[in-house]
């Protein structure tokens, strides 16, 4: 597990250069092999784009084709890279030797404005507990634990899960 420390916290302001930049380190030092798990479409685009001008690998995105077509693309070339969103934290298996690196953009926490998880937070607070920790954490947390399960499909797998997001580090949650 690699957390990037020294990188600034996301916020809603869209792409973070510093978090390309470490991207775009990790990818080649991988030599592709990589799984960009993103929180958002947007943020899937925006790394895909910046990496293929900056890299000689390629990148595939969600989106671009089927997902079939993508994990069988992404399998079958080693220094291919894969970047997506939600449906790749879950589901994809890729041994052996294609997919060395899971990269997660960020703590992928509920939307806000998600009307159930709101719902959820606040019956628990108004039960006394803190609906952040038992709602929204847990939930990152079980997403983060799908995701990072995409690294070791086989005995013989291994790897890197990297996660820019200083906040698993510095926050108190983050644990």
């Amino acid at each position: 597990l690699y957390v990037a420390r020294h990188l600034n916290t996301p916020g809603r302001e869209g792409a973070r250069t510093d978090m390309l930049d470490e991207l775009a380190e990790l990818v080649e030092a991988a030599g592709g092999r990589t799984l960009g798990l993103f929180s958002s479409m947007r943020g899937a685009k925006a790394a895909a784009e910046e990496l293929r001008g900056r890299l000689d690998k390629p990148i595939l995105l969600q989106g671009e084709e089927t997902l079939g077509e993508l994990i069988k693309n992404f399998a079958a070339d080693p220094e291919t890279c894969l970047f997506g969103t939600l449906s790749l934290w879950q589901g994809v298996d890729v041994p052996g030797p294609s997919c060395q690196l899971v990269v997660m953009d960020r703590i992928p926490f509920p939307r806000p404005d998600d009307p159930l998880m709101s719902a959820r937070q606040k019956a628990v607070e108004e039960a006394g507990g803190n609906g952040f920790m038992a709602v929204a954490a847990t939930h990152s947390a079980l997403l983060m634990a799908q995701g990072a399960g995409r690294l070791v499909r086989a005995t013989g797998d291994k790897g890197v899960v990297a996660v820019l997001d200083p906040r698993l580090a510095k926050a108190r949650y983050g644990s």
